[in-house]
């Protein structure tokens, strides 16, 4: 692809985010759609010599190891420690943290772990992931700084009935701190009657393996969400790989935080299917259609289609979303993380202070004055001081008052309607959400 083939759709992109009041270097965004599809050849990988981490040529076009320090102190607390012989890993940063260069306001702190485990059998791999999950659990259940707030592990065998939801058999399994300590939860079946699930019997069939934590960053002045997602294979002694969960996750979106884990990531990546790529593209516009038809949230939307769109050629709207998360204005993004932490405070048992959070909601507020202006900072800014004064009289631990609720609800519709107003201004970009609408 040279520059005379992208200038003409790139005009057109241009034109709209003029429009739309968006700052689009023209230059700039050749020079990252000449890139973006000469990485889609040859090697695959790309190495940062100088700051040791590496990730797929697309995503380390997006990365920026300028608060790469403040991820790995994240890190040490997410991360799991290998174990000579028995437990390899590989820590990566997924999502936002891995599109730092893009992203000027990221949301959460979201990381990727592969974790390899080399056991005479399957079963003892199990039972070793449930070790070693469960002692991250306890290490990480509460300090200072940091709140354990979930943990997934196990699929449920058979259908349930939890806190009033219906879930089927093979559903992913909850786990709340203090369920994680007794080793046990309790639920109901669909007949109403009592049935127990024990951490050790979750383990025969892992599933979806993820912990959440709510992490206060005093680098930054506010609380993250904190996570790690694990994908887990066994080894056998013969050196056959195996996935617990079924799935080899494919390696489209990570950036590994340290060079020692490419002798992990070379021997795991062979394994990788060779439908890969169109298997997380369809996983990825099955959360596109979820974000914009039930748990609306364009923003999250717009983050998975630019995704999809810069591995599946379509460079110019990948551009235009690359070039709107850069935009100041996307500091609502950082709403989201708000709204989510005042449901982690407010969980049963959380460490995570009303004045922590009150914190957080005072530096977005400072954000939000020193980047926004005109009528969408005044808007904005009324929003959250009403959400403040709300959250001043709620109590940790206990549910979100009603009051709490309608101040959030009114939050999440600006930013919905920011974002939506911006991606729809583009024509391939509204065809695309109105044919995953339907």
């Amino acid at each position: 692809m040279n520059d005379q083939k992208n200038s003409k759709p790139l005009e057109q992109i241009i034109q709209s985010a003029r429009r739309l009041g968006i700052e689009l270097d023209e230059g700039e965004a050749l020079q990252w759609l000449t890139a973006v599809s000469m990485a889609q050849g040859g090697d695959e990988i790309s190495v940062d010599i100088k700051s040791g981490v590496f990730g797929h040529k697309v995503t380390m076009l997006d990365f920026s190891p300028q608060e790469l320090a403040h991820f790995r102190r994240i890190g040490v607390l997410v991360g799991f420690d290998d174990i000579p012989g028995e437990v390899e890993t590989a820590l990566a940063l997924s999502g936002s943290a891995a599109q730092s260069k893009i992203q000027k306001y990221p949301g959460d702190a979201d990381f990727f772990e592969r974790i390899n485990i080399l056991s005479p059998t399957k079963n003892e791999a199990c039972a070793i992931l449930a070790k070693i999950m469960k002692s991250k659990a306890i290490a990480t259940l509460k300090g200072p700084s940091f709140q354990l707030i979930e943990v997934k592990f196990g699929s449920y065998p058979q259908d349930v009935v939890v806190n009033e939801e219906y879930l089927k058999a093979g559903s992913p399994i909850s786990w709340m701190p203090n369920e994680v300590l007794a080793g046990e939860k309790m639920v109901v079946d669909p007949s109403g009657q009592p049935y127990k699930i024990t951490w050790d019997n979750a383990s025969l069939d892992s599933g979806w393996c993820k912990l959440d934590w709510v992490v206060a960053d005093p680098a930054h002045g506010h609380l993250v969400n904190a996570s790690n997602m694990l994908d887990v294979t066994w080894e056998s002694p013969e050196g056959d790989i195996t996935p617990l969960d079924g799935y080899l996750d494919p390696y489209f979106q990570e950036v590994y935080l340290e060079a020692d884990s490419i002798p992990l990531f070379s021997k795991l990546a062979k394994h990788v299917s060779s439908d890969a790529l169109d298997e997380y593209v369809t996983a990825l516009e099955k959360e596109v259609k979820k974000y914009i038809t039930k748990s609306v949230n364009y923003g999250k939307a717009a983050r998975r289609m630019y995704n999809i769109f810069r591995l599946t050629g379509e460079y110019e709207s990948a551009a235009f979303i690359r070039e709107l998360f850069d935009e100041p204005s996307t500091i609502l993004y950082q709403v989201w993380s708000l709204i989510r932490t005042m449901d982690d405070c407010c969980g049963e048992g959380s460490g995570i202070t009303i004045q922590q959070l009150l914190d957080h909601a005072d530096h977005l507020i400072m954000d939000v004055v020193d980047t926004l202006e005109g009528s969408e900072e005044t808007e904005v800014v009324r929003l959250l001081l009403r959400l403040r004064d709300v959250l001043s009289r709620e109590q940790a631990g206990q549910k979100l008052s009603p009051q709490a609720e309608a101040a959030r609800a009114e939050l999440i519709n600006i930013v919905n309607n920011f974002f939506f107003e911006k991606l729809t201004a583009i024509p391939s970009i509204k065809g695309y959400m109105e044919q995953m609408s339907k």
